[in-house]
């Protein structure tokens, strides 16, 4: 084993509240410094070297996920208007393809048959990715939006990875591309109902989405500043009505919000609001015609922790009628308006539900229902329900061994008709895999959920992959992977802890996993960790962690406080060194995140308290298990400078660092943002680096041949 590249020591002073930290590696924040792209790219050379004996693993894995892909196929088309749409993909191309065809009938909302693999009639290319991502190393599709009429296609396109956008217009009856172009925008793009005039926002040096233009296609015209947003703690979003009557602006932070509301059809629309905002109320808003009259659902939180469900009358939004009262143990998360039913999205039982509530001709509702399915592991939404009226409600339903399920439900006769499941090439049966849910508890005696999935008959204990996020509410809920066969084919269980600090138990479960009370985000991923120990599914030996983004800053802190419990650690564009980007406000991750972390500059307790946890500051002279540290140059939401420092931290450390050159491994993708590369074959080779690397981990015998050889009993295929 070559030696590891070692990063130069340089003593940069932070001073706050008294307290000094001397970061020795603060230099590698400037990427425009050649020393530093020179240390990356021996990083890269390094990583590639250690890794290198796994090469017949990797590609054994990839053949598997491309053998498992059908990779000439098509989406279930959605109507609008007078066209279905839908996305293609064919074999050996990179990135989709988004297409359109008319329809046939007025009155017919079945969706055609398409076949993926023949001409079809009509069809019309809106916009073929492969053209518009050729000659760049990266390419990412921001918004595609077709205009209320049919007529004119909206899209935004990032070919650098810092998620600043360029938007284009195209005219679908002829072809031709308009001379408009706005650049440096945010991902997004709204037309109004006039097909002419479109909302789009922009965002400022810190990457906040701060505020919204209007454009009218065509008319020479500057854009109009429709609002901005000075406040730094709240990011802005714009978007159309499904009834196409209103636009809506929602400004929001982490805990508080105001939503507008102005005339989609207006042209020169002014905006009004809702409810003014309130700190810690948060709500949102739907337009509905219940009774023939105009009215807002407002979801909000105003004295309901979980979130109550009121009506009011558009012209009054403060008289307010409660639809659904506060319940402690179901978690409201929205509501979907339709000309003749509600749809209501919720969580019970830390998973996502659905219920349909008809609307009566008397302005009346009718009995809700909620929308079932099979596997007690399966989540359901809406999939693609853009039109005011219709017959039929689309539904998705996926679980953690079943792929992802389409259905048109008839919403006169209740029918439910299944139209696509995704599909798995090869011998693939769901029955052939497990999933299960468990609980851990934790050390103040919260229980943990946690979901399993392995392949039937495993003999326990056995390599096991454990993954967590937990930050901003968000849930890991059950999404199929055809990437992940690759893992429990080879005898690997994939375990998810449902932390606090994630959403899935409702608004508590959340609070009590932020701020002041983090630390509960980590020491709930231990006590996951030491259940999954102690009731023999697996052993500290082939025991490895996975976490990204904020997930990055969980496995990165518990690698801290319990080494001991892990084999390995695979940490994705990590955030490691939170206490220096959250006192930076200049950074994406500061002004508009101090909600859910605490803003150290003005406040000693949250400053000590952030130390307390931080990957970077809390590295140590453990006996730290193997690291894997992936990140992108062009990051903007956690800078490649948090890992950079890190692993070199992690690497100085080591109690004998020429024993361990292969130990602590960083990987920069150096053109690349947050989400990682581009291209659905090159994120097929970077999974398939990180699953070789996770099974050579997790089962020490690997032999980089293809096989996992397990140390529990013979080789695994």
């Amino acid at each position: 084993m070559t030696a590891a590249p070692v990063a130069k020591r340089v003593e940069h002073r932070r001073e706050h509240h008294g307290d000094v930290f001397i970061d020795h590696y603060e230099w590698l924040r400037d990427k425009s410094n050649p020393e530093v792209i020179e240390y990356l790219e021996a990083e890269n050379a390094h990583t590639e070297a250690a890794t290198a004996h796994l090469a017949p693993l990797r590609q054994k894995i990839f053949d598997e996920i491309k053998a498992r892909t059908k990779e000439t196929d098509l989406s279930v088309p959605t109507r609008r208007g007078d066209w279905w749409y839908y996305a293609r993909s064919f074999e050996g191309r990179q990135y989709g393809v988004h297409c359109r065809c008319p329809i046939d009938d007025a009155d017919d909302w079945t969706p055609p048959q398409l076949d993926e693999t023949t001409e079809i009639p009509g069809e019309q290319i809106l916009l073929d990715e492969n053209i518009e991502a050729d000659g760049h190393e990266f390419f990412s599709l921001g918004a595609i939006s077709v205009s209320v009429d049919g007529n004119i296609l909206a899209f935004s396109v990032d070919v650098k990875g810092d998620e600043r956008y360029t938007l284009r217009f195209k005219d679908l009856r002829t072809g031709e591309f308009y001379e408009d172009t706005i650049t440096g925008i945010g991902a997004g793009a709204t037309w109004a109902a006039d097909n002419q005039s479109l909302y789009y926002v922009t965002v400022d040096e810190a990457w906040r989405p701060d505020t919204v233009w209007r454009h009218r296609l065509g008319s020479g015209l500057p854009a109009q500043k429709v609002y901005h947003e000075a406040d730094e703690r709240y990011w802005l979003g714009v978007g159309r009505t499904r009834s196409d009557k209103y636009v809506i602006i929602a400004a929001g932070s982490a805990v508080t919000s105001e939503v507008r509301y102005a005339d989609a059809g207006d042209p020169d629309a002014e905006f009004t609001v809702v409810w003014p905002r309130r700190d810690n109320v948060e709500y949102s808003v739907e337009h509905a015609v219940v009774g023939g009259q105009d009215r807002f659902l407002i979801l909000h939180n105003d004295g309901a922790v979980n979130f109550t469900l009121a009506e009011a009358p558009v012209s009054d939004p403060t008289t307010l009628r409660t639809l659904i009262e506060h319940r402690e143990d179901v978690r409201l998360d929205g509501v979907d308006a339709f000309e003749r039913q509600l749809v209501v999205s919720y969580r019970r039982e830390a998973l996502p539900r659905i219920q349909l509530w008809p609307i009566e001709a008397d302005g009346s509702y009718g009995t809700p229902q909620e929308i079932e399915f099979e596997s007690e592991l399966m989540s359901a939404g809406l999939s693609g329900n853009p039109n005011w009226s219709s017959p039929k409600l689309r539904v998705g339903a996926v679980s953690w061994v079943i792929p992802v399920r389409i259905y048109d439900l008839d919403l006169v006769t209740g029918e439910r008709t299944l139209l696509r499941e995704q599909p798995v090439l090869g011998d693939y049966r769901p029955e052939d895999y497990v999933e299960r849910r468990d609980w851990a508890v934790a050390a103040d005696g919260a229980r943990v959920p946690i979901s399993i999935v392995h392949r039937a008959g495993l003999a326990f204990p056995a390599p096991t992959l454990l993954y967590g996020y937990g930050a901003y509410e968000s849930c890991e809920d059950p999404r199929f992977s055809i990437a992940r066969l690759s893992l429990l084919d080879r005898g690997m269980v994939f375990a998810v802890a449902h932390v606090r600090g994630g959403g899935e138990l409702g608004r508590p479960w959340y609070e009590d996993g932020k701020l002041l009370r983090k630390r509960n985000s980590f020491t709930d991923f231990i006590a996951v960790a030491e259940h999954l120990v102690a009731t023999d599914l697996t052993r500290p030996a082939n025991l490895v962690a996975l976490g990204g983004s904020a997930g990055g800053l969980l496995v990165g802190a518990v690698l801290n406080l319990a080494p001991h419990l892990f084999a390995g650690v695979l940490a994705q564009v990590p955030f490691v060194d939170p206490l220096t980007t959250i006192l930076d406000p200049s950074l994406p991750l500061t002004v508009t995140e101090w909600d859910e972390w605490g803003n150290p500059l003005e406040d000693k307790e949250v400053y000590d308290y952030m130390k307390s946890y931080s990957p970077y500051e809390n590295v140590g002279s453990f006996d730290y298990p193997a690291v894997l540290a992936m990140t992108s140059l062009n990051d903007t939401r956690v800078y490649y400078v948090e890992p950079a420092k890190w692993v070199a931290a992690l690497r100085y450390a080591q109690v004998d660092p020429a024993a361990d050159a292969g130990k602590v491994l960083l990987k920069t993708e150096m053109v690349a943002g947050h989400g990682g590369i581009s291209g659905r074959y090159e994120r097929w080779k970077e999974a398939a680096f990180q699953y070789a690397w996770l099974l050579a981990t997790a089962d020490p015998a690997n032999h980089g041949d293809g096989q996992v050889h397990s140390l529990f009993g013979g080789p695994r295929t």
